[in-house]
């Protein structure tokens, strides 16, 4: 039995809710394949908003806060100030920023970030689409670079 179920089954129940407003509250991040557990400061004027720690953010997404911005490997995306609050980081207005598509249940306190653009790989700069092979109805295999210079509509279907 954990401490503030006692306390309330014990009758004490002011003090089970001091503890539990003394407690971190703490939001679930999904971002690529992962999910992070983080500690957040939540902000009653914008609920949609997620602050966490910036020693967090790390864990979340790859970047950490520098005096540049936030960067993960040899890209950085400058940020305002209004984006830090002492230890906190504003991760809504980050993924805002960064062109991230981004879906929260605040009521459920989880957070979902797609993928960041400026991580993506060059071919978004040559506008040539990455090389795949499926096979056709005969099941022979067909690549999209047989089809280099031709306009061309690729359908997908997944049963799943």
């Amino acid at each position: 039995m954990n401490r503030r179920n006692f306390l309330l089954m014990i009758g004490t129940a002011p003090l089970a809710q001091r503890l539990d407003a003394a407690a971190e509250p703490s939001a679930t991040v999904l971002y690529d394949d992962h999910a992070a557990t983080v500690g957040v400061r939540l902000d009653a004027k914008a609920p949609e908003s997620l602050w966490i720690r910036k020693r967090d953010l790390r864990s979340v997404n790859g970047f950490e806060v520098k005096p540049q911005g936030a960067c993960r490997d040899d890209i950085c995306i400058p940020i305002p100030k209004s984006m830090t609050r002492g230890d906190y980081f504003d991760l809504t207005a980050f993924g805002r920023k960064a062109v991230q598509a981004i879906v929260a249940d605040t009521a459920a306190r989880v957070w979902s970030f797609g993928e960041i653009q400026a991580l993506r790989g060059g071919f978004l700069q040559s506008r040539i689409a990455p090389d795949v092979a499926v096979t056709d109805r005969a099941g022979r295999p067909v690549r999209l670079t047989q089809f280099r210079g031709k306009k061309l509509l690729l359908v997908t279907w997944a049963s799943w």
